[in-house]
């Protein structure tokens, strides 16, 4: 009993992600049965947010890391556009 509850603890988040993607997707379909689409399509936003949180999650990365690679991102951009040549990238041939 005590793995158990020590589980539950330790995955609290990921169950309640999991539980939020599986009333997302229940909501949807029933939203598309009544025909309420703009309902259908916010729950399929929140599912997907749900899914994204459930993965992140899952692989150990925190909104930290997310920045840093956001960081990241934009410094190579800025280094390949400062390197790219000048008609970059329209190309006359």
């Amino acid at each position: 009993m005590a793995t158990l509850t020590t589980s539950v603890v330790l995955l609290r988040w990921q169950i309640l992600s999991a539980v939020l993607m599986f009333m997302a997707s229940t909501l949807n379909i029933q939203f598309r049965k009544a025909d309420y689409i703009g309902l259908a399509v916010i729950s399929s936003g929140l599912g997907m947010v749900a899914a994204c949180w459930f993965a992140t999650g899952l692989l150990g990365i925190t909104m930290m890391d997310a920045a840093n690679v956001w960081h990241n991102v934009v410094n190579i951009m800025t280094e390949m556009s400062a390197k790219a040549p000048p008609e970059w990238p329209m190309v006359i041939t």
